[in-house]
């Protein structure tokens, strides 16, 4: 996962809600050799500090302090598994804005990453390490006892246990694109995103192989005492180890799944034991993440993304933070800013914002003066930065292109539209004879047949996705080459006379069944535009086998049918006049999520799959159909 890259210009304001006493500086203007000069002149730097943790792991730490400062300082902390010690992008530039607004700018590296002792794992056990960092900074001299958590992905998703743990010095965090931190929480069990459906998703494969390094060089504990010397091998050395390159592509059709790495020469390490688990394994309790009835504790400001990996899960969460009653305080101060871009790029937001390929408007969002705003307010006192006022949700219309905002999630006036997956018997392709009807099917009503073969699975084509080495492109892009296919069932509605704005969780119900033991349903919300552009406004996956819930796994019986209940869809966006509702069903949406091999077996274990002959009912008491959250 990536760290962010957002600019610290200021963009036109979705909502007066921020004054601003400084004005940011516009560091994309300034050459590298130029911001490394600009760090030097205005901020204080020590390097390799050493901060230990309760266990007597000490991780390695550089703190930015403005230069002559006078008086205790609030802090904004960094913590990311990547190598950020050189200073560059997104981390370079808040670090020079931070230190600019008065504050002290810390990046830590997680344990077991370059020159942070101990043995890693995802999110750098932010129970402890976390709270821990947070007690030692607030215990500094330089310190008001104030700590606000900012960062993007990996940078963010830590936060969330930690924002559980209620550590009196936690004033106030800035989670972005944060979903992979979150484990089970209200209708999503994805642990850290490793799972949609029960169905394992192939990005964390791609991203533990450039992450996770059990072999990593260290120095030797004892061998570096002095902080200036510390300082100087951190500046000239980054213990950073170069893999050989992977053709992702090709790689990512390995078979058996649980060799995907090991069979490249990796040593096992975390993508071995977690491949194990099932989704409802009690080892997901034990890490970093973030589970349901863990509390929380901190005001939080959220920003999130239609086509990110984690939007559901975020969403879910935050409305879980709203509800919780740890903290009155903190329960009252949760804030969601929801972007029409993908994972950590919020940097894209700005007069002519194209995602994937559909143009979105303007999508102007001052991202930075909503961060600095927030902390003044927690960590300085001004009550006036972040104003009391400010809605709780501001969200991106798609389709209308606007900004919107509402006091909840989904919004209040939010109402369930039913339509039904209906047809003749013959739904294949965008050319078939599927349709959306809000009219119950007949009982005689024919149902829709498709082969699955997982040797052939239908091509993801855009949607929400991240840091999968180029595998899957996340965004808005036309999905009529895979509605070409005959596995592929199309349900399209009749042309809109008024506009339908679906902004919410999207649900759907599938009566289905199968020749196979076990197989997979994958579902997709279109937004068809009236010259046919078929664009991808979100996708789920389930898995047959857990349709009683993850911890009571059940084959199907040939022929019989059941009911699927996927996981829901998460969007906001306007089908205008003209446009048209479609519904895609089918069973695989690879390399997005790993293919079934339908065998009812142990699935990444295996090498071989078998064809499923799968059936999507919708007649008489077996209606299938898509429930849309609709705003009145």
């Amino acid at each position: 996962m990536r760290p962010l890259f957002a600019k610290l210009v200021v963009t036109a304001l979705v909502a007066a809600y921020v004054p601003q006493a400084l004005a940011f500086q516009d560091y994309t203007k300034y050459s590298p050799a130029a911001l490394e000069s600009e760090l030097a002149k205005t901020t204080v730097s020590r390097l390799g500090v050493m901060v230990p943790m309760r266990d007597g792991v000490a991780l390695s730490t550089d703190i930015y302090t403005p230069k002559n400062a006078k008086g205790k300082l609030p802090t904004i902390l960094w913590k990311t598994p990547y190598n950020e010690h050189k200073l560059k992008g997104g981390t370079l530039r808040y670090v020079l804005e931070s230190v600019k607004r008065g504050y002290t700018f810390i990046v830590q590296n997680e344990r077991g990453r370059y020159f942070s002792q101990g043995k890693w794992e995802i999110l750098g056990k932010p129970q402890t390490d976390g709270y821990d960092t947070l007690t030692w900074i607030a215990q500094q001299s330089w310190s008001n006892g104030k700590v606000g958590t900012l960062g993007c992905s990996s940078s963010a998703e830590w936060q969330l246990a930690l924002a559980g743990m209620n550590h009196p010095a936690h004033a106030a965090m800035v989670p972005m694109a944060s979903g992979a931190g979150i484990g089970k929480v209200g209708r999503f069990q994805e642990q850290g995103n490793w799972y949609t459906g029960g169905v394992p998703r192939n990005l964390f494969f791609v991203w533990l192989y450039g992450v996770d390094n059990p072999l990593r060089a260290e120095l030797p504990s004892a061998a570096l005492t002095d902080e200036k010397l510390r300082a100087y091998v951190e500046a000239y050395n980054d213990l950073d180890a170069t893999k050989p390159k992977v053709d992702w592509n090709k790689q990512i059709k390995h078979l058996p799944v649980d060799r995907m790495l090991t069979d490249l020469g990796e040593p096992p390490a975390t993508f071995e034991q977690f491949i194990k688990r099932t989704p409802a394994d009690p080892a997901w309790q034990q890490g970093g993440l973030y589970h349901e009835g863990m509390g929380w504790g901190v005001p939080a400001l959220w920003f999130n993304s239609w086509y990110d990996v984690s939007i559901g899960p975020n969403l879910e969460l935050f409305n879980a933070a709203r509800a919780a009653n740890t903290d009155k305080q903190a329960s009252a101060n949760q804030y969601a800013v929801v972007a029409p871009v993908a994972h950590c790029q919020y940097a894209k937001l700005g007069p002519d914002t194209v995602v994937g390929e559909r143009n979105m408007g303007d999508t102007s969002f001052d991202v930075d003066g909503a961060i600095y705003g927030w902390f003044d307010r927690w960590l300085k006192g001004d009550s006036k930065a972040f104003a009391a006022s400010t809605p709780h949700v501001r969200y991106y219309l798609m389709g209308a292109n606007r900004w919107e905002t509402a006091a909840q999630w989904p919004p209040q006036n939010v109402k369930p539209m039913r339509l039904y997956l209906r047809s003749n018997g013959a739904a294949n392709t965008l050319n078939g004879d599927g349709r959306l009807s809000a009219e119950v099917a007949p009982a005689n009503e024919a149902p829709d047949r498709y082969r699955y073969d997982p040797m052939n699975p239908v091509q993801t084509i855009g949607g929400g996705d991240c840091c999968n080495g180029g595998i899957v492109v996340p965004g808005a892009f036309d999905q009529r080459p895979v509605e070409a296919r005959g596995d592929v069932l199309v349900y399209t509605s009749e042309p809109l006379t008024k506009p339908v704005d679906v902004v919410g969780f999207v649900d759907a119900v599938l009566k289905v069944s199968s020749s196979a033991k076990d197989t997979d349903f994958a579902v997709k919300l279109v937004d068809v535009a009236p010259d046919g552009t078929a664009w991808i406004l979100g996708d789920t996956i389930f898995r047959a086998r857990y349709r009683d819930g993850y911890d009571k796994p059940a084959m199907m019986t040939p022929g019989q049918v059941v009911t699927i209940h996927p996981t829901p869809m998460t969007t906001a966006n306007r089908f205008d006049v003209g446009h048209r509702i479609r519904v895609e069903i089918t069973s695989s949406n690879f390399p997005k999520f790993v293919r079934n091999l339908n065998t009812g077996g142990p699935n990444e274990s295996e090498k071989t799959g078998v064809v499923a002959d799968n059936v999507i009912h919708h007649a008489g008491q077996a209606q299938s159909y898509i429930e849309l959250p609709v705003l009145r």
